[in-house]
């Protein structure tokens, strides 16, 4: 049984005359007949009965048409998909640290996906996509960057940070006893400074300045050993394995959330671009940011309500 067979049964079936289907077709009458014969054999049933005068389905023949039909409106869709995507760009999309597993099965059907290889801090990220050079980004985003910017935002991921510490205290520490590790490289560390910064003063936790690169890695984990007290994580190193001797801490009182926004230009007009943005959004909840307790900065594009502080 061949797709093409199927077609020509459906097309005979909705004109009920042989010679009309031939010319819809566009193929000879002798050939349509012995087509539809071979389908029959194929099949093992009888689609028409026909003689010279009229054509008529069959029990058998009706039985089969609707699911027949929808094999070949299946394969004009998929064939008509396919067209697309290769007539379209593919949609580039970069990323900071966090990023879904399944990018070419989640855009899968609406659009190619191109993932940019240059892992670049969020506040790049997003400048990218302002100029162009990126359709897309996952990153971290407040809204005075989407308004400078001229982007939109959605969003994507969150993560609960935690603190880390020295010994093998595994209980929930308060956020006013953690402290907060901020770098003086603005240029990498701008996002991570701004929100670590503002969650400080927002529960009276103490901030440590450091220009040795030590808010993630092997130096932070020589901060947090020199400093025995909890040290909120930074969320490039949000599943990283630790050394021996450090351990992670609940963080409570309130719980800092860090978002994933997926941005892209306010003027974009692509259908492609457009529709990744659905697919990757949809069915997003709101990721614990209704949780009581939970803190994002007053002006993340995300914020549900007032979070609280201490």
């Amino acid at each position: 049984m061949e797709l093409r067979q199927l077609r020509y049964f459906v097309t005979v079936a909705e004109e009920l005359n042989f010679g009309r289907a031939a010319e819809r077709l566009r193929i000879a009458g002798p050939s349509l007949s012995q087509q539809i014969k071979a389908l029959e054999r194929d099949l093992k049933v009888t689609l028409f009965d026909r003689d010279r005068r009229s054509v008529a389905l069959t029990q058998a023949g009706t039985a089969l048409l609707p699911e027949a039909r929808a094999l070949v409106q299946q394969a004009d869709e998929l064939r008509r998909r396919a067209q697309g995507l290769a007539a379209s760009e593919p949609v580039r999309i970069g990323y900071v640290n966090w990023c879904p597993t399944d990018w070419a099965e989640r855009a899968s059907g609406v659009a190619q996906v191109r993932v940019d290889t240059w892992v670049m801090p969020s506040h790049t990220q997003a400048a990218r996509v302002a100029e162009g050079n990126l359709d897309l980004a996952i990153c971290w985003v407040q809204n005075t960057d989407l308004e400078a910017l001229s982007l939109q935002a959605r969003l994507i991921g969150v993560d609960r940070l935690y603190a880390l510490c020295a010994g093998t205290d595994e209980s929930p520490v308060a956020a006013r006893d953690t402290t907060v590790l901020v770098d003086t490289d603005a240029a990498s560390w701008s996002s991570w400074n701004r929100y670590g910064e503002l969650f400080a003063a927002a529960v009276g936790a103490p901030v440590m300045r450091t220009d040795d690169g030590g808010v993630t890695g092997p130096t932070f984990f020589e901060h947090v050993r020199r400093l025995r007290r909890p040290v909120l994580n930074n969320p490039k190193g949000q599943d990283v394995s630790l050394p021996a001797g450090l351990v992670r801490r609940p963080v409570v009182a309130p719980t800092p959330l860090w978002t994933w926004s997926l941005v892209w230009r306010r003027a974009e007009d692509s259908p492609a671009v457009l529709a990744v943005v659905d697919e990757f959004t949809r069915g997003i909840g709101d990721l614990g940011l209704d949780d009581p307790g939970a803190w994002v900065p007053d002006d993340d594009p995300h914020h549900r309500r007032h979070h609280g502080g201490s």
